[in-house]
């Protein structure tokens, strides 16, 4: 039996994209016990995964930190991984491998550089779709990819009964109105507006839900919707998971959440302006689709309602 590190240090859509990956690994290599390396968002949130041993943390603290740095070290090279499977192929992960493995090719350290096609640049491989590429490192590493383009994370969800007890929550639909402060492009702001017309449509079959994170409270007083907290705390990513999971229908700026909602099997839809593509970020499925527009100020809230109406049943 071998040790084998994974590592995957976020953001949320991009853990969400990984488990599938993760599921892959772990099944080629079930003889073996599988690490997970990852940040301190998602510690506690990978201890639920069943397809790993245990969880590193990993501060990602400055580089030029020299003590952290050499103790992270001293904590990986401990377990004597044999193989290195780089899901997060950023340019501090490639100054993790120049320390622990610095001459190794892709049989000890996965990697989308030490897979790349030979006819491609870096700059041009990461133009393909996140879960093509994952794909392909996998498969040039010699992992089989059952699961890969086809990510669970229902592994996530825990029992909320008490949240949905507090709440009277049977038949809801989920909102997702926020995104980051510098990346207004990805906000629609029509929400209200569709709010509207969803109670005109249904009265008070579904109940209308936004459930922030916590930057996002103080904006939730601009939305017409019932705010859900537990015990006055924004939800934890697993707590989340399964609001989405057991919701109606989800609508999402181009969010964390939004990939959430799509690899739990969920109906719902994501809006997309010229920030990027939905087929570059992997995230249309069956249940799940995207609406995508050159400007979302210009996406009228009756083509989203129209969508919603038609895939709601």
């Amino acid at each position: 039996m071998s040790n084998i590190l994974i590592i995957k240090h976020g953001s949320l859509g991009d853990i969400v994209q990984a488990s599938g990956a993760i599921q892959d690994i772990s099944e080629f290599y079930k003889e073996d016990d599988i690490y997970l390396l990852t940040t301190k968002p998602y510690f506690e949130l990978f201890k639920n995964n069943p397809h790993l041993k245990a969880v590193i943390l990993d501060k990602r603290l400055s580089r030029f930190n020299l003590i952290y740095l050499f103790t992270l070290m001293r904590v990986i090279k401990k377990y004597k991984f044999v193989k290195v499977f780089d899901l997060q192929n950023s340019s501090r992960t490639s100054f993790y491998k120049r320390i622990l493995f610095p001459n190794a090719n892709h049989i000890i350290w996965s990697s989308s550089e030490t897979t790349l096609p030979e006819d491609k640049s870096k700059k041009e491989f990461d133009k393909n779709p996140v879960l093509d590429r994952f794909k392909h490192q996998l498969e040039i590493s010699g992992v089989k990819t059952n699961k890969t383009m086809y990510p669970d994370f229902s592994w996530s969800c825990v029992n909320i009964d008490e949240i949905k007890n507090e709440y009277n929550l049977k038949k809801y639909i989920i909102l997702f109105p926020f995104c980051s402060p510098h990346l207004t492009i990805k906000k629609w702001p029509y929400y209200n507006k569709f709010i509207e017309m969803v109670k005109n449509k249904f009265k008070d079959e579904y109940k209308i839900l936004v459930a922030p994170g916590p930057l996002e409270i103080p904006m939730t007083k601009d939305i017409n919707a019932d705010i859900i907290l537990n015990k006055g705390n924004v939800l934890n990513i697993s707590q989340l998971a399964s609001l989405i999971r057991d919701s109606s229908y989800v609508i999402a700026n181009d969010t964390g959440p939004a990939h959430m909602a799509a690899h739990l099997g969920v109906k719902g839809l994501t809006l997309f302006g010229s920030h990027t593509t939905a087929h570059k970020v992997s995230i249309e499925r069956e249940n799940f689709k995207a609406i995508q527009v050159a400007d979302l100020n210009k996406l009228t809230p009756e083509k989203v309602f129209e969508k919603f109406i038609k895939s709601l049943n």
